[in-house]
């Protein structure tokens, strides 16, 4: 199964995934509920110091959002054209600072650590009817979703420019598609080997 993690020892590595895991879904509620430009600004910066904290590159937290600059100008020139740019500013910035939180997760946490996490949490809810593996496998997989893209595109992207091809819409999506499709079965893979199958 894809993974992203990028091996360490820092702290953040070292800190529980349920810890981790708990912190981003408080973290992302708290900016989703607020409403200020100068507190969203602060929380990205604030996120933006723990790659330091996880010994990853700031590069490495740029290669989560590169990919996303077209829709993120969308989304501004949107915002700005209809309401405000204040609002542009404070819309685009909660959308980076979720995916780097997100991807900062992502990185110093394993897949499988992160599922086992989910469904020993998730085993509460079993006399519901909830079926913690495939829910938890769900998750995991929306939570990659992201940085997965991101991934992908700036190396499709790079390969492309490199042959002179980063104009050609064919040349980016082929690859694309068919790094597509692989992940596609690698994931189809993880689900049939955990026996997830119904």
């Amino acid at each position: 199964m894809l993974d992203l993690y990028s091996p360490g020892t820092s702290v953040l590595h070292r800190l529980s995934p349920g810890v981790k895991m708990l912190s981003m879904a408080l973290g992302a509620t708290l900016l989703f509920l607020n409403q200020s430009l100068l507190i969203t600004a602060a929380a990205t910066l604030g996120i933006l110091a723990l790659y330091p904290v996880a010994r990853l590159p700031l590069t490495k937290a740029a290669a989560q959002l590169r990919p996303l600059l077209v829709i993120f100008a969308l989304f501004f020139a949107v915002q700005w054209y209809f309401e405000s740019l204040t609002l542009a500013a404070y819309v685009v910035l909660r959308l980076a600072a979720l995916i780097l939180l997100a991807s900062l997760v992502t990185l110093t946490t394993r897949s499988s650590d992160m599922i086992d996490t989910m469904t020993r949490g998730l085993r509460h809810l079993k006399p519901l009817g909830v079926h913690p593996e495939k829910v938890s496998l769900a998750i995991s997989l929306a939570l990659r979703f992201i940085p997965v893209l991101a991934q992908i595109t700036t190396e499709v992207r790079e390969a492309q420019k490199v042959r002179g091809l980063e104009r050609s819409v064919i040349a980016v999506a082929m690859p694309m598609a068919i790094r597509a499709i692989k992940i596609a079965d690698d994931i189809s893979d993880a689900i049939d080997s955990r026996g997830y199958r119904s």
